[in-house]
């Protein structure tokens, strides 16, 4: 019995006479254990797509990026991988805290290749990892429980221009982000933040914000 399909997806591959395709497919990528070459390339991914689950059952789908090798493959069935500083909401933090099922994708644009990875994980702040990346609030572990390559036919190359200035590197000053110089946000501000703006530019309106996000100066 398939580990993988619903009635659901049953009842689409009999429509289009894939059933016996999608069985050989779950047969041959379909495994419960990272093996050398999915460390490889999850390690060398300076970015991915997170999909958590909300308090309501909408699945909502987040972008995590850093420096290549911020995911670490910690053994052949987990995973894990840091929170920076973000918008306050904690949104996919607090989802995974409430509901633990993630999804992953990792996606290659230049030499098109994608991995999906599903697990259930935790979030702590007291993670012995947590010391090991700079600028992390939080560590993400992830018990996989199947991942599986996925065919690369419509992934549409891109070339990687520059890395973001924001990723926490040690010995370099990590920039405030441009939305946190907002006049509307200053009485919220959390307090390692309060007087930053001052610092890095001065306050901005929300048509300031928007013009430098549209020129991708945000």
């Amino acid at each position: 019995m398939s580990n993988v399909y619903s009635e659901q997806h049953r009842a689409l591959q009999d429509q289009f006479s894939t059933r016996g395709m999608a069985d050989r497919l779950e047969e041959m990528i379909v495994k419960p254990v990272i093996e050398d070459m999915d460390k490889a390339f999850i390690e060398s991914r300076d970015m991915f797509f997170l999909s958590t689950v909300d308090q309501h059952g909408f699945p909502t789908t987040s972008y995590k990026g850093g420096d290549a090798g911020f995911v670490r493959v910690v053994d052949a069935q987990t995973i894990a991988f840091p929170s920076f500083d973000g918008n306050g909401m904690f949104f996919s933090m607090g989802n995974i805290a409430a509901q633990r099922k993630v999804g992953i994708l990792f996606i290659d644009f230049e030499n098109p290749h994608r991995l999906r990875l599903h697990g259930e994980a935790s979030v702590s702040a007291d993670d012995p990892l947590l010391a090991s990346y700079t600028g992390a609030e939080l560590i993400v572990r992830v018990a996989v429980t199947k991942l599986w390559i996925n065919c690369p036919r419509y992934i549409h190359r891109y070339k990687k221009l520059d890395q973001s200035r924001y990723v926490p590197r040690a010995d370099t000053h990590t920039p405030l982000a441009v939305w946190k110089r907002l006049d509307v946000v200053q009485d919220v501000l959390p307090p390692k933040d309060i007087g930053r703006p001052e610092q890095e530019g001065g306050q901005i309106t929300m048509d300031q914000y928007m013009e430098k996000l549209m020129k991708g100066e945000a």
